[in-house]
C-alpha cells in the first residue's frame, strides 16, 4: 500500500497502460482520478478498480481541450482538496517517414502527445506548488533515444516530452514537486495488437520482429510500466528528479549480436 492518502490523476486511463496503472494504483491505496475521451473505456476501469475494493472516480475530457482539461483539474481539487500524483499517459502513436506524413496527422499527435502534457500540467502545477508536494509522471518512449524506422512524428513528440521533463524539474523543485520521466519499449498493448494485425500481412511475424528489437526476446506488457508508475508516485522515489526511467526490455542500450 505505497499510495495511501494519495490522490491520482492518470490520463488516458481507459486502456492499455492508463488502465493498468489506474489498477494498480487503486490497489496501493491511491484514490484515482481516470480521465479519457472514451466514457466506456474510463468507466468500465472505475468499475474494476471498485468491484476490488479500490477507490476511483471517472472524468471525461480531452487532454487538448484547455477549458475541458481546466474544469476537470477544478473538480477533483472541489471533491478531494489536492492532486498528488498526475501521470500524463494520454498519447497516440504515429507511423510513417517524415515525407509520408499529411500536415494534419502531425498536427493530430503534436497535439494529444505534446499538448496533452502541457494542459494537465499546466492546471494541476499551481495546485502542486501550493501545497508543496507532488509528483508528475511524463509519458514518453525509448524512441526518445533511439533511431525506429518510419516512426518520426511519434519520436518527435517523445523526444519534446523528455526534454519538458527535464525543463519541468528545473522550474518546480524548490516546490517539492518531482517530474519524471517513462520510457517505454514496445509493449504489447491492445493498440499494439490490433495495429499489427491491421498493418501485416503475417501479424506472427511482425511480433517476432518486433520481439527482436529487445534484448529480452519478448515484449513488455502494461503492468510492467504500470509498476514503475507506481514506483515514480511513490515517496520511495523521492530522491529522483527530472529523470528518465527506461522500461524498454533493453532496447535502448543493448543491441543483439
Amino acid at each position: 500500500m505505497r499510495l495511501v492518502g494519495k490522490i491520482a490523476l492518470i490520463t488516458g486511463s481507459g486502456s492499455g497502460i492508463g488502465k493498468s496503472s489506474a489498477l494498480m494504483f487503486a490497489r496501493e491505496g491511491a484514490v484515482v482520478v481516470v480521465n479519457d475521451v472514451d466514457a466506456a473505456k474510463g468507466e468500465e476501469t472505475v468499475r474494476e478498480i471498485i468491484d476490488a475494493s479500490g477507490e476511483a472516480i471517472f472524468i471525461q475530457a480531452d487532454v487538448t481541450n484547455a477549458h475541458e482539461v481546466q474544469s476537470m483539474v477544478e473538480r477533483i481539487i472541489a471533491q478531494f482538496g489536492r492532486i498528488d500524483v498526475l501521470f500524463n499517459n494520454a498519447g497516440i502513436s504515429g507511423i510513417g517517414a517524415l515525407h509520408e506524413i499529411e500536415p494534419e496527422q502531425w498536427d493530430r499527435i503534436m497535439s494529444i502527445n505534446i499538448k496533452g502534457v502541457y494542459l494537465p500540467s499546466k492546471f494541476v502545477i499551481p495546485h502542486m506548488m501550493e501545497q508543496r508536494s507532488g509528483s508528475v509522471i511524463n509519458m514518453s518512449s525509448c524512441i526518445a533515444e533511439i533511431g525506429l524506422a518510419r516512426r518520426a512524428s511519434y519520436a518527435a513528440t517523445k523526444g519534446a516530452v523528455l526534454s519538458l521533463t527535464k525543463s519541468m524539474q528545473v522550474d518546480y523543485a524548490s516546490y517539492g514537486i518531482r517530474v519524471n520521466a517513462l520510457l517505454p519499449g514496445t509493449i504489447l498493448t491492445p493498440f499494439v495488437e490490433s495495429y499489427v494485425k491491421s498493418a501485416y500481412d503475417d501479424p506472427e511475424a511482425a511480433i517476432a520482429s518486433l520481439k527482436s528489437r529487445q534484448l529480452s526476446g519478448d515484449l513488455g506488457r502494461p503492468d510492467d510500466v504500470a509498476q514503475a508508475a507506481v514506483y515514480l508516485a511513490s515517496d520511495e522515489s523521492k530522491f529522483m528528479m527530472g529523470s528518465p526511467l527506461y522500461i524498454d526490455g533493453g532496447a535502448t542500450f543493448g543491441k543483439n549480436a
